[in-house]
């Protein structure tokens, strides 16, 4: 699946707009880490938003406690949660400090919770894009890009810094979402951006295998990250 495509100046920006969108319908939302969603964060912790309703979920986090320097739900707390006024959205975190694997066995069970039937079906997957062009958690040619049944899985070896293990999303449950939204900055980026989304699917490009059942599918990119995509970069 080809995504829909806007290449801006400021990718950030229009990713706070859809997740403002969804957050006023009180829908499922599951954020990424990052410095670039962090900016979208901050923008969006910056408006009026109607966030009782709505529930925050995380697409991977670090096996750390909550408050620790790597940890998503921090960075998330910070830029976003402790700056909303009034009501406050329910928030899904994942409990990292249990370890990868029993973080990752209640992780899913949360998600199954809440959905009840089939895969969890999120109504927003807001996902970042590594170098590498890993995507949450799931790096390239790890064997667990081929799990079928989890909506959640322990990592137990990450493909780049830094080394602890984490807690992700599985390709089924991002690819049961209503909505799945790449945001891409910087011109370090661009070679992944190239990969994940001007080539075939590859097992080592995790991103190219993001692919939604029946939604839809989004690239927020700026410039310097599309310069290696001709159709892009124009």
């Amino acid at each position: 699946m080809r995504p829909g495509t806007a290449v801006t100046d400021d990718p950030a920006a229009l990713a706070a707009d859809r997740l403002a969108a969804v957050a006023r319908t009180g829908g499922h939302i599951a954020l990424a880490g990052g410095s670039t969603p962090r900016a979208a964060y901050e923008k969006l912790a910056g408006r009026e938003v109607d966030w009782p309703g709505a529930t925050l979920w995380f697409g991977d986090e670090r096996c750390v406690p909550p408050d620790h320097e790597h940890s998503n739900y921090a960075m998330v707390k910070e830029s976003l949660l402790d700056r909303i006024r009034g009501p406050a959205p329910t928030v899904k975190r994942i409990e990292g400090e249990r370890g990868p694997h029993e973080g990752a066995d209640h992780y899913d069970a949360e998600l199954r919770k809440a959905f009840r039937e089939g895969m969890p079906a999120l109504d927003l997957v807001l996902l970042g894009l590594g170098p590498d062009a890993h995507t949450a958690s799931l790096f390239p040619n790890d064997p667990l890009l081929e799990e079928r049944d989890r909506a959640a899985v322990g990592v137990e070896s990450p493909g780049m810094p830094p080394l602890v293990s984490r807690v992700t999303l599985t390709l089924p449950a991002v690819n049961a979402a209503r909505e799945v939204v790449f945001l891409v900055s910087g011109e370090d980026k661009a070679e992944a951006v190239a990969r994940a989304f001007a080539g075939a699917p590859d097992p080592g490009a995790p991103a190219s295998l993001v692919e939604p059942h029946s939604g839809s599918l989004t690239l927020l990119v700026d410039r310097p990250a599309a310069r290696l995509v001709p159709e892009l970069a124009q």
